[in-house]
């Protein structure tokens, strides 16, 4: 009987706020809230929540040192099923460059008569370009600048700007300070670094991959590479902002897509398989067949016994029990954490972070990144699940790429 009124109230109360009246002198929430059916943005899989025995392997002893084993728990989240890809990071580059002719254009265009006042509009992305009108020439490289007289982009003016709002700083601020103290700005080339396969190389001939590997059709659907440790956030920020803009209003997302903790990355890669070597669960990393199942240095250097000279396809080879591609091999992968060598005995075992946002013109010590996964370039030892290193933030390397997360909100994906 109970419940039978307590249904009828609510109906009436459904009845009054679908009436335009919320005034019913009963504490029932605010209404006309959106209502949440969750997300799966596309090319993510979900990885759910659980827990992580996290620590050294059993072939680096030396590590047990400074890296103490550890539980932790990890809070569910969506992650890129493959490595993003040159095409996909091309997307953001192509909007990096369509914008700064935008707005080139936009401000040759005669202002609008009848407008009240000067506003400062978002891009017209239905204009579009002609790349052939005076407004746009500086774009290109120019005068002796130019090769054989061909008209190139001049990348190196492909710049992002994204803000992002530093919450460890605010939290322990206490709120003595005022907002903007915590706000970040930072300005970046988009455009990867090319020269990264002639320069990562002594005494090699890697020129073909420097004039194609970002620009060819044919490797389209292999992992970006060249890309430092900022240019992957700021890819991130571009990513979540150009995410939100398609949403409904149904449809909330209030996580940013980011660069994963290396704890969210090992937890991952682990493909739920507890203290497996490797992310298909096995100790070893050739098949029943014989057949090598990842993209790395095989032996003393027979680089094309398991498939690729260099890198390989984003999707090439089995995913693990999660669906995720080339969690070992392939490219290395940047992480959001620090490094530290003991930081297991800093962190929390309950969704671990360990951040530092170097300034540009800090001691190099303080700008190491963790990278995880190992790459086409590394003996298997670093294809363990737990083999970790670094990398400087502001470095481009051929073999380090990476892949985003998105933090998951609720108990389940099975709720939804």
């Amino acid at each position: 009987m109970k419940q039978m009124q307590k249904g009828i109230f609510f109906l009436m109360l459904a009845a009054i706020v679908g009436c335009g009246k919320s005034d019913t002198g009963e504490l029932v929430g605010v209404q006309d809230r959106p209502v949440w059916k969750g997300i799966q943005p596309y090319g993510m899989v979900y990885v759910p929540s659980g827990t992580l025995l996290i620590g050294p392997s059993d072939q680096d002893i030396s590590a047990t040192y400074v890296q103490r084993p550890k539980q932790i728990s990890i809070q569910g989240f969506f992650m890129d099923d493959t490595e993003i890809t040159n095409n996909e990071y091309r997307q953001f580059v192509y909007w990096v460059r369509d914008k700064i002719a935008h707005e080139k254009l936009e401000h040759f265009l005669e202002p609008d008569p009848e407008a009240v006042e000067e506003t400062d509009p978002e891009i017209d992305w239905e204009m579009e370009i002609d790349w052939e009108v005076e407004e746009l020439q500086d774009m290109y490289y120019q005068g002796n600048n130019k090769l054989a007289g061909k008209k190139e982009f001049n990348v190196d003016l492909f710049k992002y700007t994204y803000e992002w709002y530093d919450w460890q700083g605010a939290a322990h601020d206490k709120g003595q300070s005022a907002r903007n103290k915590f706000i970040k700005k930072k300005t970046v080339k988009v455009h990867p670094d090319k020269f990264v396969w002639v320069r990562d190389f002594a005494y090699s001939y890697n020129e073909p991959l420097t004039r194609n590997y970002f620009d060819h059709p044919n490797y389209d659907d292999y992992p970006v590479v060249g890309v430092d440790w900022n240019m992957a956030n700021a890819f991130s920020n571009w990513r979540t902002e150009l995410y939100n803009k398609s949403l409904t209003k149904d449809q909330v997302n209030t996580e940013d897509f980011r660069l994963p903790s290396e704890f969210e990355w090992e937890y991952a890669a682990r493909g739920g398989h507890e203290q497996a070597m490797y992310p298909w669960g096995g100790p070893y990393i050739r098949n029943a067949k014989g057949c090598l199942i990842a993209n790395f240095k095989p032996g003393r250097g027979n680089y094309p016994e398991d498939g690729g000279m260099y890198t390989v396809k984003a999707d090439a080879y089995f995913p693990n029990d999660y669906g995720l591609y080339n969690m070992a091999g392939n490219v290395a992968e940047w992480t959001l954490t620090a490094y530290a060598e003991n930081l297991l005995s800093r962190v929390s075992d309950l969704n671990p972070d360990y951040r530092y946002d170097a300034d540009d013109k800090e001691n190099p010590s303080n700008k190491r990144k963790v990278i995880r996964g190992g790459s086409w370039k590394d003996t298997h030892f670093f294809l363990q699940n737990s083999s970790r290193t670094y990398e400087f933030q502001d470095t481009t390397k051929s073999y380090i790429g990476f892949r985003n997360v998105l933090t998951f909100l609720g108990r389940s994906i099975n709720d939804f």
